[in-house]
């Protein structure tokens, strides 16, 4: 009687390629990889850990050389300092922080609903000059915002939106990024998913908010990172001269520019003007996650 051939006791992962063939990687594979995830995943927190135990350091410890990365004395005094001295502010620091917020969500969706609207009939329609345009949006990304300093402000004096929310939520509206990536993202949708919505009736505009956007869900969500980082961190001091139009970053680097004195005050603000990207980030991180995973729609 024929005796059944035993399996290895070795585990393996099957895993399937992108041809349908079936991939094995045994478990010192897979633990392989996790010891080489880990590795970077622990370089690239390196910098925020850091940024973290200086902001809790003593004035004595912030200037050991060479730096530490722990902290032998941890205080929260910085912190302390640092809320004593917008305190002191004549402009109530509820303001810095309102107009930093409202420039943030105003600009960014803003930039995501003109981009994303931009970017469809370039990436599904043709018509005369739709190449032309998508290869100046594409040339335009070469250009640093330096560059475009001078010219930004003669069209920004001459609108007579200096010193007005305008002169900074305008052009992030029209940041080139936004188009290019969402024009990337739409191409990839097919193009018989748009034709049997128009088959069922369906208008453009339906089409646009009730396909096309949850589809690329996770082009909008990387844009928003993107655009919350630019927008939370700007200073705005180019355009915008009243102080009660002055941002969050302008505020906390007039309070920390008092020189040694100040610098645990500077190191807990470091830490205060991470918080609200990394947040970002870490929501929208799992969302683009999932939906790069789930709405992969392929004719």
């Amino acid at each position: 009687m024929a005796t059944k051939l035993e399996t290895p006791k070795k585990r393996f992962h099957f895993f399937k390629s992108k041809a349908g063939n079936r991939v094995n990687r045994s478990t010192s594979g897979d633990l392989g990889v996790l010891i080489f995830l880990i590795f970077f995943a622990v370089i690239m927190a390196l910098p925020l850990y850091y940024a973290i135990i200086q902001s809790l350091k003593p004035l004595n410890e912030l200037y050991i050389f060479p730096p530490r990365l722990y902290v032998t004395d941890p205080t929260m005094d910085n912190y302390a300092d640092l809320f004593r001295l917008m305190s002191n502010s004549w402009v109530p620091f509820s303001r810095y922080i309102f107009n930093t917020v409202m420039i943030t969500v105003v600009g960014t969706f803003g930039h995501i609903i003109l981009a994303s609207m931009a970017a469809y009939p370039l990436a599904k329609y043709r018509f005369p000059g739709s190449t032309a345009f998508a290869n100046i949006v594409r040339f335009s990304l070469m250009f640093n915002a330096t560059v475009l300093t001078i010219p930004a402000y003669i069209i920004m004096a001459a609108l007579g939106w200096i010193d007005t929310y305008f002169a900074v939520i305008i052009p992030a509206f029209g940041t080139s990024l936004g188009l290019y990536l969402m024009q990337n993202f739409m191409t990839d949708l097919p193009d018989a998913l748009f034709d049997a919505a128009k088959i069922d009736g369906a208008k453009e505009g339906r089409i646009f908010w009730k396909i096309v956007m949850p589809n690329v869900k996770s082009g909008w969500l990387t844009l928003m990172i993107f655009s919350v980082q630019s927008l939370w961190n700007t200073n705005n001091g180019m355009y915008i001269y009243s102080e009660p139009l002055k941002t969050l970053p302008y505020a906390i680097s007039q309070i920390t520019s008092g020189g040694y004195a100040r610098a645990g005050a500077s190191s807990a603000a470091v830490v205060i003007m991470m918080l609200v990207p990394i947040t970002v980030f870490i929501i929208s991180q799992s969302n683009v996650l999932e939906t790069m995973a789930k709405s992969g729609i392929k004719e």
